[in-house]
């Protein structure tokens, strides 16, 4: 084992020991009161009965794969030791978003409670929550992939590691969106558009559910996505590296860049910290501009040493692309921002006017973040080539950790307003607690747009490692075949948006039926003298979400295998094409339009154009109800569904090549 590897390990054991110790630190401090506590513990059962369940689900897709597996490395078709691959890829992605959540939603509660001491004291707990999370993400991706690496000493082997983690992010992803936002979307139509309470309101009976659906969306499902990012990108890189003869140094060069990527990014976090609230976002942003500017010392550092310097501009251009993308989001999501205050102005006329300009904002964003793509992979070729453009994507993903930090802190910071607006705490704690979860809507807004950037990245990657697998130097679109992939490949992620946003409305709709139950039926709820019965909401989300992940899981699955074993290996290359263009520019276009919807209505929520109860009012809600299952379920999932599409394809690859039905067709004749 050399000791670049060696030390690959080290960073990630360090990363996991920051994540102890920061778990300690939080679950070390005053839990509050009685009432407090038992706001939190519904919530946390809440979140274990949904996340138990749904990898009950992922486990029968566990078992039919590693038995098919099994069978395919008999007979050759994959290497032998896949099926430990896979397994080990898919366990340290479910114990990455697992660990995160249990933190989570125990740190809600503790954020409470340290609100009384002030604002920078609620920030700092709310941010070590976070911090579990995105260690914890970095830390097991890091180290399972360079393990398997040091056992191997084959890229080839770890393809199997990268499709496990794909496939529970797959889940994560769906199934957490379909929850958070099926509770969301029904708690506010009946509490705020037909009842008149506010938001977060102990009476709602949806309450528990949706503040359980932050934490298995925002945190589990961000946690899995970005760990399947940040591995399979490893991936894709050193096998491009493996394909094309690169020198050693090169090869382990992604190991290299996501440890000096994961000390950066623990220096960062120190940075967090303000009493102002005006500043909430400046502090944690500035955790992402010092671990970028430390990354790239180190990536400086760690290229002479390996005398692999060539390679610096590509790693550049990447920590550029994440910087980037991280001030274009907000410019079109961020409260105070000219994009959301037309939405709001637009509300006055009512909702048809806020739906048309955030549709509109939706489509203008995805302008610069394509151009800022296509800026790198301009650089990172002419320096590299497509291993350079996989550097770039790795270098990007080398933030995950101070990413995922920053982005967990939002629905631990969300839950803490509401645990605070359920169990009566004082005015002065919600003033504390209002300003760190409008910012978290903003941190999540920003950190969707550093997913999808990094999706995009990591599956052009991967699109180059499949091309190589493949032995197709070029892909001619006019081809009949090709352009037939191509067309299916844009198609893909729409209709797997729309069977999402289905299942968000037919989720929404039973709980709006059980919330107006229970109103009826409950005497004394609406006056706050009964309790209504939370864990029925809990469940019928629960079970909404479960049910709704096979359809998607399959399309990710079978759609690379029926092109490529039907029309052949060229137009499955067009299928990838199409579903990577097809899917970032609607994912980009979804997740802006739903942030900005929402962020416009928290602006008129601040007492702006008649504010809360006003006219203008109930159009922003409108609006922030369709923008829900955009920003939460329909764009974030669209991010491994691209990137599961890729691994398929890369693990069939070199069968579709020998056995597709083009080829068998001219072997016959």
């Amino acid at each position: 084992m050399s000791l670049l590897v060696l030390g690959s390990i080290g960073a990630a054991v360090l990363a996991l020991i920051f994540a102890a110790w920061n778990a300690m630190v939080v679950l070390g401090q005053p839990k509050g009161n009685e009432r407090m506590q038992k706001v939190a513990s519904a919530i946390q059962k809440g979140a274990d009965a949904f996340l138990n369940r749904q990898y009950r689900t992922v486990a029968i897709f566990w078992i039919i794969l590693v038995v098919i597996f099994y069978i395919a490395s008999l007979y050759g078709i994959v290497p032998a030791p896949t099926p430990i691959a896979f397994t080990l890829g898919a366990l340290l992605s479910t114990v990455a978003g697992y660990v995160g959540m249990k933190i989570s939603v125990r740190a809600n509660v503790i954020t409470a409670k340290a609100a009384e001491k002030g604002l920078k004291h609620a920030l700092r707990t709310a941010f070590r929550g976070g911090t579990v999370t995105g260690m914890s993400v970095v830390g097991l991706g890091l180290l399972g992939f360079s393990i398997m690496y040091a056992l191997y000493a084959n890229p080839s082997v770890l393809i199997g590691f990268g499709f496990g983690a794909s496939l529970v992010s797959l889940f994560a992803r769906v199934g957490g969106g379909i929850y958070t936002k099926g509770a969301d979307v029904g708690a506010d139509l009946v509490g705020k558009a037909e009842i008149g309470i506010p938001e977060d309101d102990p009476r709602n009976p949806a309450v528990i559910a949706d503040n359980v659906g932050d934490n298995v969306g925002d945190c589990a499902g961000m946690a899995a996505d970005l760990y399947e990012s940040y591995v399979i990108t490893i991936l894709a890189a050193m096998l491009l590296a493996f394909y094309t003869h690169l020198q050693y140094h090169a090869l382990v060069l992604p190991l290299v860049v996501g440890s000096v990527g994961i000390v950066a990014s623990i220096i960062g976090t120190f940075v967090v910290g303000t009493n102002d609230k005006r500043r909430i976002w400046d502090s944690l942003n500035a955790s992402i501009r010092i671990s970028a500017v430390l990354a790239l010392i180190g990536f400086g550092l760690a290229t002479w040493y390996t005398g692999t310097f060539q390679y610096f501009p590509a790693l550049l251009s990447g920590l550029v692309v994440a910087v980037l993308l991280a001030e274009i989001t907000g410019h079109y999501t961020n409260k105070n921002t000219k994009a959301v205050y037309q939405i709001a102005t637009a509300s006055k006329s009512g909702a048809g006017t806020n739906i048309i300009y955030g549709l509109a904002t939706g489509m203008q964003a995805t302008m610069f973040p394509v151009i800022v793509i296509a800026a790198a992979v301009l650089v990172s070729y002419a320096v590299g080539g497509v291993f350079a453009i996989a550097l770039a994507s790795m270098a990007m993903l080398s933030l995950t950790g101070i990413i995922v930090s920053v982005d967990s802190f939002g629905p631990i910071t969300d839950n803490a307003g509401g645990i605070a607006e359920m169990s009566g705490m004082s005015k002065g704690v919600r003033d504390i607690t209002d300003p760190l979860d409008a910012v978290g809507n903003t941190t999540k807004a920003i950190t969707k747009g550093f997913a999808i950037g990094a999706a995009a990245l990591a599956a052009l990657s991967l699109f180059a490692a499949f091309a190589s697998a493949a032995n197709l130097p070029t892909i001619d679109i006019l081809q009949p075949t090709v352009m037939i992939g191509l067309f299916i490949g844009a198609m893909v992620p729409y209709v797997f948006s729309a069977i999402l946003m289905r299942a968000v409305g037919a989720a929404a709709t039973k709980i709006v039926e059980e919330v107006r139950r229970q109103f009826k039926t409950i005497k004394g709820l609406m006056k706050g003298t009964a309790e209504p019965d939370y864990a029925k909401a809990v469940d019928i989300t629960t079970q909404a979400a479960i049910s709704s992940l096979a359809i998607p899981a399959l399309i990710g699955i079978l759609s690379p295998i029926l092109v490529g074993f039907l029309l052949g290996a060229a137009a499955l290359g067009g299928l990838l094409a199409g579903v990577i263009v097809s899917g970032l520019v609607l994912a980009l276009m979804t997740t802006t339009s739903g942030a900005a919807w929402d962020n416009a209505k928290k602006f008129v929520e601040e007492g702006n154009f008649g504010g809360k109860g006003s006219d203008t009012h109930k159009a922003a809600v409108v609006g922030d109800t369709v923008g829900d299952p955009f920003k939460d379920t329909a764009g974030p999932g669209l991010n491994p569904l691209i990137k599961v599409i890729n691994m398929v394809s890369l693990l069939i690859a070199a069968t579709v090549v020998s056995y597709a039905l083009p080829v068998l067709l001219h072997i016959a004749v």
